[in-house]
Formats: C-alpha cells, structure tokens, sequence
C-alpha cells in the first residue's frame, strides 16, 4: 500500500457514521458479560477486556485484510478477534507468559497433533501422580519459579503439576507440548490462584482431562473460522518502544490502520506475573509451567512500580512507545485504548499529553456530534485484583476509551 493509498481521507463518510461507531463501541465497552468464545478462556490473564469490545472496534475501525496491531496484547484478545474478522494481527507484548498465551490461541494444531493431545489427556493424566519418588520429578521442578509452593495448600498440587509436566515431553511437536502446557497452566490457575482450600489430586487429573478437551474443541472451530476469513496472526515478545524497528512494518503495505490495545495503568499495578497461592503470597508459578522467562519484578511490566515516586518513569516510557506505535501506524489509521487511572484528573491530562507529543490527535467532539453529543466511554469494572496506590481510595476500578488518530 503506497503513502498516497493511505491519505484517501476519513474512513467515515458522515457525522452519522462516526456516531454509529462510537455508540457501537460505548456499548460494547460496558458489556459485563462473562468472558467466553473461541480461545478466549485459555487463560485467566489479568486485566483484560472484553472479546466484544475487541470485536465491535476491529468492525468499524478497520477493513478484512488490514494490519491491526496490539502492542500490548496480554493474553491476546485482540489477536483472536482480528483472525475471527480476518484481519492480519500482530501482537505485541514485554511479557513472554503473555506472548506464549498468545500464541497456543492463535495457533491451529494438525490433525495428528489433536490426536496425540487426546491422548495424552485420556491416557497419561489418569496415570500420574504426586506419589512419585521425588528424583523422578525434580527435573521438571524450578526453584526458583516455584517459591511459596511448598505451603500447606499448595505443595501436593505442585508435586501434581510436575508429574503433568513430566508427560509432556512425549508429545510429538512443539505446538502440541505448548498446548498441554497451557492445560496444565489454565488448570493451575483454577487449583492455586486465590484457592482458600487445598485441590484434590483427583479433582486435579479430571479437570486437567475436560480442560484439554475443551480448549481442543475451542481451538478447532477457530481454526475453521480463521480458514474461512483468511486472518494472520504474528506474535512479537519485544519492548514496545523497539516496534518501529520491527521487519514486518518494514514494508509500509504492513503499516497498522487500527492500532487496538489496554496498555500499563500509571499508578495501578497489576500482577501481570504472579500468583497468590496461601494467604497472598505471591508465586512466579505460571512461568514454571509455560516454560516461560520472567522479567525483573512488577516494574517490568507496570512501566513502573508501586511508588508513587515513580510516576515519571511510567509517562517517560509510555512516551517512548507510544512514539515508536506512531511510526508503523497509518495516517489514516486510528489507536483505540482501553485505561485507568490511579488519580485521573492529574494523570489522564499527562497522558493525553503524551499521545499529543508523540504524534496523535484525539478523535474531535464535533466528528462525533451525533452520538448523543459524544464524550468518553468510561466503564467501571467489578471484582479487578489490582494491586493500587498506596493510601486511600483510588478510581483505577473505572476504565476510559482513548480514540486518537495520527496527527
């Protein structure tokens, strides 16, 4: 796609169109349904939003075909839903546990592969067990990436997912090992993550067996979808800052024309990398079980951390990506985001700020005057385990949706 290609003008034709978008989106935005559909519950990521939301965007803002990117994807929701509508996605994110949650959604397994994970999930869960001989097991054991997993309530169910682990290797390809182990990381999840009581043994094996047959299921109707709407998706496990220096937007063809994302929350901090297993003791668990390397700490992902002091250092990283997102997104192209704010009447104008200096505008009232005299969507959202502020209330509970274009 050439430079002159991308000028032809507003994707929306009239007030009205923008308008229809935008109420569009605002309804989306506040869906509180649960979520579910195609891969979406591979994994409980944190701090999502919703496949609807995702969906209702990639509609209006950008065309089948197009580059959508999410340069912070998470756990991928933006991915899945640009291969549903058959758009070329790429995905972006610090966080390899993310990148690898992303991928084993995105990914379609062969026939043998599906076979083999069968299998493997009628055959070989039934059969181990944490009453292995410790030495059998310790090799598919991290120290590091299994502390606090020695408590009361979690140390049997460490032993089980060890022995889960140790059946992985048999399986046939690299596709079909990441996709048991994202069984075993969702099943994980649901025995350690926040659990007051200890998870039986058996409990354990028969919701390892249903898991895998669902997300099996799950997996192959996206598959079917995505042959019939063409989507692509490309995973990327880099800093965002670097995506200007990407080999896929090389070629301005690639460039984003809807640029869709919920990037770090200044001054809220989410556990992006942990679990609370026995009293809120935070567990490095789910990079153990991926596989995965973990980064330095909440800071890492947060672009910040808990600190109030450390404000600044979010707003000069933000900064930085969100000049090298300007640099691979069209001119044409809008970025949609999804945020909180810890203190939203200091912080939202500094963000504001930053999109401005770094090369975006955002969406005029007057383009959006027949949406009931548009405003910004903020949505509150119930039951998020978000670790912000330091003292007294916060409003990090209430989410607001950006819409800039390129200036």
């Amino acid at each position: 796609m050439t430079t002159e290609q991308e000028g032809r003008g507003p994707r929306f034709q009239s007030d009205e169109a923008i308008g229809e978008a935008l109420t569009l989106l605002a309804n989306a935005a506040q869906d509180r349904k649960p979520v579910t559909g195609w891969t979406h519950n591979f994994y409980r990521y944190p701090a999502r939003f919703s496949p609807k939301f995702a969906a209702a965007a990639i509609g209006s803002f950008s065309r089948p075909g197009e580059t959508v990117l999410d340069p912070y994807m998470g756990g991928g929701t933006v991915m899945v839903e640009g291969l549903v509508a058959g758009r070329k996605v790429v995905g972006n994110d610090l966080n390899s546990l993310a990148a690898f949650i992303a991928k084993v959604k995105t990914t379609a397994l062969h026939t043998m592969e599906i076979s083999a994970m069968k299998r493997w999930a009628d055959r070989e869960v039934s059969r181990f067990s944490y009453h292995r001989p410790s030495e059998q097991i310790a090799a598919y054991i991290d120290p590091l990436k299994t502390r606090n997993l020695s408590m009361a309530r979690a140390r049997f169910i460490k032993k089980a997912v060890a022995a889960a682990l140790a059946t992985i290797d048999n399986l046939p390809t690299r596709n079909a090992q990441d996709f048991a182990r994202c069984v075993v990381l969702r099943v994980g999840q649901w025995a350690l993550d926040g659990r007051e009581k200890h998870t039986p043994l058996t409990d354990f094996r028969s919701k390892l067996t249903a898991t895998a047959h669902e997300m099996l299921e799950a997996l192959v109707i996206l598959a079917r979808r995505v042959q019939t709407t063409g989507g692509s998706a490309t995973i990327l496990n880099a800093d965002a800052s670097t995506l200007d220096q990407v080999s896929v937007f090389r070629d301005a063809g690639n460039r984003a024309s809807l640029v869709l994302t919920s990037p770090p929350y200044p001054g809220v901090h989410v556990l992006y990398h942990r679990w609370q297993v026995d009293g809120r003791r935070e567990t490095p668990a789910p990079y153990w079980i991926a596989g995965c390397k973990d980064g330095q700490g909440a800071s890492y992902y947060n672009f910040g951390d808990r600190r109030e002091s450390a404000t600044d250092e979010y707003f000069r990283t933000s900064l930085m990506t969100l000049k090298a997102i300007r640099q691979v997104i069209r001119n044409d192209g809008y970025m949609i985001q999804m945020v909180a704010f810890n203190r939203p009447e200091e912080q939202l104008p500094r963000y504001l700020e930053n999109m401005r200096a770094a090369g975006f505008t955002e969406l005029p009232r007057t383009e959006a005057s027949s949406a009931a005299q548009h405003s910004r969507i903020w949505r509150e959202v119930p039951h998020r385990r978000w670790h912000a502020a330091l003292n007294g209330k916060t409003h990090s509970a209430n989410e607001v949706v950006l819409i800039h274009r390129p200036t």
